[in-house]
């Protein structure tokens, strides 16, 4: 599906959204009438500090404005921009602050959903995709947190340790329905269904807790991470409760 598919099955009653490069940003009417703020990446393009600037100061605009609307964040990205110049700006520094900004629309009442629709990996990935509240996909999303490739100059394994480790566990191995395994992806849509009724599904959702350790553990790809965030969450209250006294 091409993106104007996509939104024009999101939002048969109007939308106004503008495209610039590689990013998209304006607001849409929901079928009960109710707006929602649309920003995105698109057409399979690296993400930049100066693509990280503007869609983090968007966020911030739209948490500023009070009307606690929510934010459908479409992605089809490449990875992070990894150039010399971004680098020297400090790439991760402004890839943080979009993911910053996200988690803080998200807190201050913004239902945050991220909808990927084609490639995205590595940075670009966990600061768009990855930081919204409930992440959807269609089919023929391909994610990758990173590829093996990369991960082996990372960690310094050998490629054929990587290799084995990605056939026994989804966490090392990229694609959609691996991403769906541990979590990450909460549903992906059926795109031969209207298109509409599914986002509404995702908004009416209770809004509580990041239940992706939980999926992650129920559909087996990640079968310790929600034992340890609890484990981590009870270390920590007695802290914070001191700290608030």
């Amino acid at each position: 599906m091409t993106l104007d598919d996509i939104l024009t099955g999101l939002f048969p009653n109007g939308r106004k959204i503008e495209t610039n490069g590689a990013m998209i940003a304006g607001q849409a009417v929901l079928p009960d009438g109710n707006l929602i703020h649309v920003l995105g990446v698109t057409q399979g393009q690296p993400l930049g500090v100066d693509e990280a600037i503007v869609l983090a100061g968007r966020v911030i605009e739209i948490v500023k404005s009070g009307d606690r609307a929510p934010i459908l964040f479409p992605v089809d990205s490449a990875s992070q921009r990894m150039s010399k110049r971004d680098e020297l700006l400090g790439l991760s520094e402004y890839l943080s602050h979009l993911a910053k900004a996200l988690l803080l629309a998200e807190a201050e009442g913004h239902r945050t959903v991220g909808l990927l629709y084609g490639g995205s990996a590595a940075g670009a990935f966990i600061a768009t995709a990855l930081a919204t509240g409930t992440l959807v996909a269609l089919p023929g999303a391909h994610p990758a947190v990173m590829d093996l490739p990369s991960m082996a100059r990372v960690t310094k394994l050998p490629i054929d340790v990587l290799k084995a480790k990605a056939e026994a566990t989804p966490v090392f191995t990229p694609g959609l329905d691996n991403m769906v395994q541990t979590g990450g992806v909460h549903v992906v849509w059926d795109e031969n269904a209207p298109l509409a009724p599914q986002l509404a599904a995702v908004l009416q959702r209770a809004r509580g807790q990041d239940d992706r350790g939980r999926l992650g553990t129920e559909r087996g790809g990640r079968r310790k991470a929600a034992e340890l965030a609890e484990r981590v969450a009870r270390a920590a209250a007695p802290h914070q409760g001191a700290r608030h006294a």
